[in-house]
Formats: C-alpha cells, structure tokens, sequence
C-alpha cells in the first residue's frame, strides 16, 4: 500500500471520510455494475447558480478521494429534471409575460426567453453545463426528457406501477389530510395542453403499464407510464432515480434532509440499494436569505469570477460543508488570501497534512505554487490609495517589492492584479469614507511621519552616514537608499508610535484604516508601507494632515 493511500484511509478531511463510507458498500464485492456511481441532480427551473455548482464540486472532491482509496472506478452523473413542470416564472430572466403563458408545462416544452436554445430548459441545461466544462469537471450530463422518454426509465416505472399501493403508503404518511386526497406519484403530462398534471388516479393498472384519471376538464384519459408520457413527483423521482441508475452517493442541501427516509425506502421498494448521503448547509445571501434560482439572488458565478479564480471559490466551497455559508462580495478577499495561504504551506507538509490541506482536494493532488507576492488584501488597498484603473498602475509598486516578479512569471499574480483593479472600483470605492484625525490621532501621524522621514531615499549621503537602527549597515555616499528598510521593521516603527499612545492598540490601527485608507480594516501597515513606498506612505499622512483626503 502506498503512503499516500495509508495516509488517505485515516484521512479527518470530509471528503475521505465520505468516500471511505462508499468504499464500504462494496467491502465484499465490487459493484455489478463495474463503477461507483455518483450523482447529482439539478432543477433547471431558473438559471444555475453558485449553489450548483458547489454541489457538483463537493461530489468531485469525493469521488477523488475515492479514487486514491480504491482501484473501483468511478462515474459522476449530473441529473437534470428538465420534464419538471414551471411552477412559477422566474424573476431574473426576460419575457415575463411570455413564460406566464407556459405555466405547468415542462420546462423542455416551455419557449426559451433569451431566444437561443430549443426550450428554457435547453437554455438553463447548456448554461450548467457550460460552466461545469469551465471548471473541467468530469461528469455525464442526463437529461429526465430523454431518460423518461428513451424507455430507460420504463423497468422501474412498471415497477412503480406494480408497487403503487406500497409506495402510496410511504408518501400519504408525510403528507397533510388536504393533499392525500389528491394526490399521486404519477404525474401524468396532457396529450393536448402539454402540461404536467396534479391529479388523483383513479385507476393504476400493473398488468398493462397505464394509469386512468380525470384531465382538469373532467375528460377521462388512459396513459401509458413509459414512453414520456408520465413522470413521478419530485420525491419519489428521488428514490425511482436512484433505483434505476443504481446510485451509491449523492449530496443535497439540508431543505432534502427530512426527506431523506422517504427517498430511500421508496428506492428500496423499487428494487434498488439506497445510496450514502450527505446533507449540507445552505448558502446564503447578504440578508442571510437561502440563494434561490428562481429569484437570482446571492453571488453567481460569473461574478465570483470577475473578481477572483476559480480555485478560491473552490477553496470557499471546500471549508465546513456543513455550515452555513453567507455568499457575498464580501468574502472573496479573504477566500483568495487563504487559498494561496494553504498552497504555501502545502510545499512543507507531510503527506498526512497534505492530505488536509483544501488544495489538495482543490487540484486533485497536483498542487501548484503559489506565485502571489503580494496579498489580494493589499492589492486592493493599493489599488485604494493609487486610485488604480489598470493592473500595470499596480504593478509597477509590486516589482518594486519584488523585483523578480513579473506578470509573465507571476501569472496568477497578474490575474490577481487585474481583479483587485475591478473589486475595488465595483465595490470598495463606492464604499470608502475617510475621516479627519482626532487631536491624539494626528499626534501620532505627525510622529509616524517623523520617523518615517528618517528611512526616506535620499541622494548624496555623507560617507559617515548611518542607517537608522535596526535597519543595518552604513551607505556608500552618493547612494539612494531605498527600501532598506523590511516589512517588520517598518511594522515595529508602526507598533512603537502606537503603543506610545493608544490602549487598546488596535485603536491605533483602526485610526490608520480609517484616517489614510477609508476603510474599517486593512492590510498588516508595515508590509503595506514598504508595498505602497515610504515616500509614498509620507506623502499620504501629509494629505491626511492637511485635510485632503476628507474632501476627495
């Protein structure tokens, strides 16, 4: 056995601690089959949002961990339940009225408002799949409208036929008095209107595959459940899919949880084996309300992308699955710093922390290197005082504090670079409020000034000239001094000015945030001013002083 594998079976990450329960499904034989199935479902009622996405990237970190546990190989399906009927018309998408006009019919029926697809369940199956091929995802895409309709639903729609009393049963338990009255697990689509419909069944017959009912106008019709004719209601379609591909693992938001026992038995009544699974937390807006598709609401992709890569939303997707995460603007700083954190630390880890670390599971275990220099945080505060509208205005103070960088070595630097540009101007702009100093605070500016004064470049030095301690060494004479001071050592002078005069000392650097930058927060000011430059920083405590930055 390999160190890696001996290290992946006592693994603490989630999602070797999933895999290892699908692992023990087949402890005693591998699957008939020849594959462990993975699935996820998507409702393509409006369009894919970030929510989606994290589910279909949870699983794939799963099905990973699987694959450095067992040799079994491994298939990821995402399911789309486009034969869903539109219960409501979305708010984010155009022709409103239009839609109105198309209620209860499949959503692979229903006309494609944004006019480029065959139906608006085309539409919203090609943007899933659209950004799942984006993040490289391995996955077969089924589609419910042609696997209701190409008969490979039919042995297991028979069988429901066959089973409809014992699977009535389970679904009249967890109903209310008003609906049992009505309702049924088939949901029989209109041969004229084309609408999916809610009615009770008045006769279920087994030996022929039909069912008899009542259309809304009281017509009696007789269908037969195969050929697309008939779909089940959304849970038993849970337990019916489950049985008919055969499913080992699926995950879904916690809204399913209570659900979860209906699920199973019925894809036990059905002839099938109930899959693991795993409940995860919701995520959520900025007014901590559940992201919906329908009404658009949260961050999607596209816009996390705008502003950052693509493996720190990954990143965010990987920490506590089962929390509940808050998708805003907000949270991309801090997911971008943290991901490059652990890329770091990663070059240093043993094998059983690698195994941890998030980027592994990111990368599939070939983990890159980290190239950013400089921190998103303080990008985004350089872009503040430098009024930056290109990545190349920030650039040029990066090389200055690492000369080696460049945006060709540096790739995900540059990238970086240019969404600190777009984030601060869409959303920390608008946002900055500066203040003037109060009487102790602009005391310790001007001393912070002063002592800044003394490590500013200066030009023809005396031979006897000496550095300011702890900085070092004498200067030729004649030299420019530049940036000879380090990061820590201007974030001692920072500390010392404000432990003379502030407690708690994190008054201090709320002044400093606020005064100078605008903001409530910010980066660590040592490593700041030797970014942004000690000219520079002089040069900015002026402007405070002087009441310039209030009246910007």
């Amino acid at each position: 056995m390999s160190e890696t594998r001996d290290a992946a079976l006592s693994s603490k990450a989630w999602p070797f601690e999933e895999a290892r329960r699908v692992l023990k499904r087949y402890a005693k034989k591998p699957p008939e089959k020849g594959y462990v199935l993975f699935e996820t479902g998507y409702g393509p009622s409006g369009l894919p949002h970030i929510g989606t996405f994290g589910e279909v990237l949870r699983t794939t970190m799963i099905k990973r961990a699987f694959e450095e546990i067992s040799d079994i190989p491994t298939k990821l399906v995402c399911f789309s339940d486009d034969l869903d009927g539109m219960r409501k018309v979305p708010g984010n998408v155009p022709q409103q009225e239009m839609l109105a006009e198309h209620m209860h019919k499949p959503l692979t029926v229903v006309p494609d408002p944004f006019g480029t697809h065959e139906s608006f369940g085309h539409h919203n199956n090609a943007m899933l799949r659209r950004f799942l091929d984006t993040f490289g995802f391995e996955y077969e895409f089924y589609s419910a409208r042609e696997f209701y309709r190409s008969g490979q639903f039919d042995e297991v729609l028979l069988r429901a036929c066959e089973k409809y009393d014992e699977i009535m049963a389970v679904m009249l338990k967890s109903l209310r008095e008003e609906r049992r009255q009505t309702y049924s697990i088939f949901l029989p689509i209109h041969p004229e209107t084309g609408r999916v419909m809610y009615v009770p069944m008045k006769e279920v017959n087994a030996k022929d595959g039909t069912i008899t009912f009542d259309d809304e106008d009281g017509t009696e019709m007789t269908l037969p459940v195969t050929g697309g004719n008939v779909k089940l209601q959304w849970k038993p379609d849970f337990g019916a899919r489950w049985a008919a591909l055969d499913v080992d693992f699926e995950m879904y938001g916690k809204e399913h949880a209570t659900n979860t026992a209906i699920y199973d038995r019925i894809c036990e009544i059905l002839g099938g084996k109930k899959p693991e699974h795993f409940s995860y937390e919701l995520f959520l807006d900025e007014n901590g309300q559940k992201i919906s598709k329908s009404s658009g609401n949260g961050i999607s992709i596209d816009q996390w992308l705008t502003y950052a890569s693509t493996e720190s939303l990954s990143y965010f997707m990987f920490q506590k699955p089962k929390t509940a995460k808050r998708m805003h603007f907000d949270v991309i700083p801090k997911a971008v710093d943290e991901y490059h954190q652990q890329l770091r630390a990663y070059e240093t880890q043993d094998v059983k922390a690698r195994l941890n670390n998030p980027v592994w599971h990111i990368h599939g275990g070939d983990v890159p290197k980290s190239d950013m220099v400089v921190p998103f945080s303080m990008l985004l505060n350089l872009a503040s005082v430098s009024s930056a509208e290109d990545k190349s205005q920030l650039w040029g103070f990066i090389q200055r504090y690492a000369p080696d960088a460049t945006p060709e070595n540096n790739p995900g630097m540059d990238q970086a670079a240019g969404h600190a540009v777009r984030y601060f101007n869409d959303f920390v702009k608008p946002q900055k409020v500066f203040r003037a100093p109060t009487e102790l605070e602009r005391e310790a500016l001007e001393d912070l000034r002063e002592r800044l004064n003394k490590y500013m470049p200066t030009k023809n030095l005396p031979s006897d000239f000496e550095l300011p301690k702890p900085a070092g060494p004498k200067v030729v004479a004649g030299e420019s001094v530049r940036g000879f001071a380090s990061p820590e050592e201007l974030q001692q002078i920072v500390f010392d000015v404000g432990r003379e005069r502030f407690d708690p000392l994190r008054d201090w650097f709320t002044a400093l945030y606020e005064v100078l930058l605008g903001a409530s927060q910010g980066p660590r000011f040592g490593g700041f001013i030797a970014l942004y430059g000690v000219n520079e920083t002089v040069a900015l405590i002026d402007d405070a002083l002087a009441g310039k930055l209030t009246t910007a």
